[in-house]
């Protein structure tokens, strides 16, 4: 009997539930005088002797806490090690992703390493669903999931919303990436965001002692030390401690770009006989000169410029983007019984950032473009908290896995409130995205700009929930049905922060709305390994505000409901897996009625898609993921119908993501990797007249593996993204243009200790 790790308390009591069940496969066999089965049907052999058969003893799977929880080790990786079989389904805990009815992915720590991936963009990727929009060399990661904006705001940690970064999100401590496409309100509360969400999930302490050390370069002069230490202690092994730290620094491959940042990150972990419990710290700071221009935005009606150079630079040499991000959470689990357990979580984070960049908008096709500077310090607070019960049993042949769940969760935004043009700071000036003009440091020198300390609330936004489920399991569960649902309160106020429009601190807008989202889902096992499932649900947003030039300027309505419906199959043949999607999700939103200005939620988008994917090892030395996703989203409903059954902007109907490995047979522990990344056409307006041509990347690689005397393993891993060195607009979502990252070398050598 193999566990995931060798402790006594868990083992005793893996083994003990076992024994339970396993009692219920008693037989009786009778064997022959020749040691030969002769079982008579009354269980006598003709001796008259009754043998009963051994009981059979099973554990948990491995790797997985009991009742579902989610402490201590995620879900075992599937065959390749690239991504995971289980992974996190919000409040419901970790299920096996062949038998849930939902689209979700969990990349692991080995595939991060591999692919040397620096944040959570870098590893998403991996999925032709999601799509970055933010510039490479930005402070920011920001997403499309299935054509909808999903910001780092709303990535979750460990299952709670608002207390990752805010902004971006390091690896250095997380031991899984996990993707759940589709409206997420019902299993993760939050606000339920309408494209998925994106869990990172973080490391914990395993059996062996883990000392790590690795080095990078990555051109044109960031040099990168990561260290990660992984201790377990008690008699039973019961107590764990994974620390990381990092710090990254130098000239990237942009032109006047420089990057520093530091990243720790601490996880300590319990785990006893009935009580599971975990603490996680984490710290980050990230200093940018010149960043990267985020709001590259394009005049109405142009033709959109081919994209430039990636290491062309539009930034002034003087700006800058500096930010912290501070964190810390706790998890608990208590098994009330063996087949029901109690669970809390509770977060809280701080971020803050200070910066003066730029932004420009381009006036024609030959990339002439004007530019401006802003400054605006913010701080972002977020706080979360679940409790809720899981169990499982049985009402004759049906099995039920309940789940009840009561989450708070509370973002606080504060800003600097200052009059256009009060700081000083030049006005617009002309430059151009293939040759740039840049503004003299003695511009912005002497001037006093405001930073993040002691500023007014901007805006917040409090959500509660109760969420209720029972996954009801019948004909030995080869049919499993969850019905539930959300019931989630909504209250989001704001306030007046700039002094040349009244009172400071005056709250100017308000709404408290609340709504019931219903989930429905049926996963049908038609034959070992073969899935065929099906779900509904809903996801509920905040509502919009009436913006300041319309009629009913600051008119708050309720929230939105979205819907997804969602149809596939899983196909697992043991050593590689395919997968299939069929959705529709429909999304509401607003606009202003030119003949009336008044601003109304009388619009439409509906995003309709095919997704294929896979993933395993098909052949030994060979590892294969991705696959390709077909979307159609169409402009439903827009005012007056002008842009009724166009293509939304932003999103193109085809994405690919394929990543191989290959070991070379010829050479021992020599590992070649590729990926081909494909993005099509995409237009810029509703009116699908700016068109932005697709691109295409491919990243090449290779790592080698050896001992030293010791035993202990030295990997050196190559990776060159975009090989071709390909000028291309890597996004052309929610009205900016963000130009993608140049040819990219990287070279890295861990050392484990």
């Amino acid at each position: 009997m193999q566990m995931s790790r060798g402790t006594h308390t868990r083992s005793l009591k893996a083994s003990r539930r076992s024994i339970v069940a396993g009692v219920s496969l008693l037989a009786i066999s009778v064997v022959s005088a020749h040691g030969q089965d002769a079982t008579s049907e009354d269980g006598a052999n003709e001796n008259g002797d009754t043998r009963l058969a051994p009981i059979v003893v099973t554990t948990t799977a491995e790797g997985q806490p009991p009742a579902t929880g989610t402490v201590g080790q995620p879900p075992e990786a599937y065959a390749g090690n690239q991504v995971a079989k289980g992974a996190r389904l919000g409040s419901l805990g970790n299920r096996s992703i062949m038998e849930t009815p939902f689209s979700i992915t969990a990349y692991t720590a080995k595939l991060i390493r591999d692919q040397q991936a620096r944040t959570v963009a870098d590893i998403t990727l991996n999925d032709p669903s999601v799509r970055s929009d933010a510039p490479a060399f930005s402070e920011r990661d920001s997403f499309f999931i299935r054509g909808f904006s999903v910001v780092n705001l709303d990535v979750l940690y460990d299952g709670l919303p608002y207390i990752a970064n805010p902004r971006r999100s390091y690896l250095e401590g997380i031991e899984r990436v996990e993707v759940l496409k589709g409206p997420t309100a019902f299993v993760n509360g939050g606000i339920g965001r309408v494209g998925g969400t994106i869990n990172l999930i973080p490391k914990r302490a395993g059996d062996e002692p883990l000392t790590r050390l690795t080095t990078t370069y990555i051109s044109d002069g960031q040099f990168w030390n990561h260290l990660d230490v992984g201790r377990r202690y008690g008699a039973a092994g019961e107590w764990g401690i994974r620390a990381n730290g990092s710090y990254r620094f130098g000239d990237t491959a942009m032109d006047s770009n420089e990057m520093k940042v530091g990243v720790a990150s601490l996880g300590l972990d319990y785990e006893g006989e009935d009580v599971r419990a975990s603490l996680d710290l984490s710290h980050s700071d990230q200093k940018i000169d010149a960043p990267t221009s985020l709001f590259n935005a394009a005049a109405s009606g142009i033709a959109i410029p081919d994209a430039p150079d990636g290491r062309i630079n539009t930034a002034s040499p003087f700006e800058y983007h500096d930010s912290t991000h501070s964190m810390a959470a706790a998890r608990v689990e208590y098994d009330l019984l063996d087949n029901t357990t109690l669970y809390a979580a509770v977060g809280a984070s701080r971020y803050r950032e200070d910066f003066l960049t730029s932004s420009y908008t381009i006036n024609n096709a030959n990339g002439n473009a004007t530019s401006e500077l802003a400054i605006q310090p913010q701080q972002i607070d977020g706080y979360s908290g679940e409790i809720g019960i899981r169990s499982e049993f049985e009402t004759g042949p049906v099995n039920h896995k309940v789940n009840l769940s009561v989450q708070k969760s509370l973002n606080e935004n504060y800003r600097g409130g200052f009059a256009p043009g009060a700081l000083g700071l030049p006005g617009s000036y002309s430059t151009n995205i293939y040759n740039p003009s840049y503004l003299p440091g003695s511009a912005v020198s002497s001037l006093n700009l405001p930073t993040s300390d002691n500023l007014p609330l901007f805006a917040d936004l409090l959500s509660t929930s109760i969420a209720f489920s029972d996954t009801l399991g019948f004909f030995d569960e080869r049919l499993e049905v969850t019905l539930g649902g959300r019931y989630q309160e909504m209250r989001q106020r704001g306030f007046n922060t700039r002094p040349d429009r009244g009172t400071v601190g005056v709250q100017n807008y308000y709404y408290d709305e609340a709504r019931f989202s219903p989930a429905v889902a049926a996963n049908l096992r038609l034959m070992d390994g073969l899935s065929l499932y099906a779900n509904y649900v809903e996801a509920l947003t905040e509502g919009a505000i009436a913006p300041a030039t319309a009629a009913n300027a600051n008119e708050v309505f309720q929230p939105f409901v979205n819907e997804q419906k969602e149809i596939g199959f899983k196909y697992d043949l043991g050593s590689v897996a395919f997968t299939a999607a069929l959705f529709e999700i429909r999304q509401a939103s607003g606009y202003t009625t030119a003949a009336t200005n008044i601003y109304s939620v009388d619009g439409l988008q509906v995003n309709r898609g095919v997704e294929l994917s896979a993933f395993g090892e098909p052949i030994d030395g060979l590892r294969l993921l991705g696959g390709v996703t077909f979307l159609d989203a169409e402009l439903a409903r827009t005012r007056n119908g002008a842009f009724d059954g166009k293509n939304a902007p932003g999103v193109p109907k085809t994405m690919v993501s394929l990543y191989g490995e290959y070991d070379l047979p010829s050479i021992e522990n020599l590992t070649l990797t590729g990926r081909l990344v494909y993005s099509g056409n995409t237009f810029y307006d509703q009116a699908n007249t700016q068109k932005v041509d697709g691109w295409t990347r491919v990243d090449l690689g290779a790592r080698y593996k050896f001992e030293r005397e010791n035993g202990k393993p030295i990997e050196i891993r190559a990776n060159v993204e975009n090989v071709f060195n390909e000028n291309y607009w890597a996004s052309s979502a929610r009205g900016f243009l963000a130009a993608g990252a140049p040819r990219t070398f990287m070279l890295s050598a861990s050392f484990d200790f």
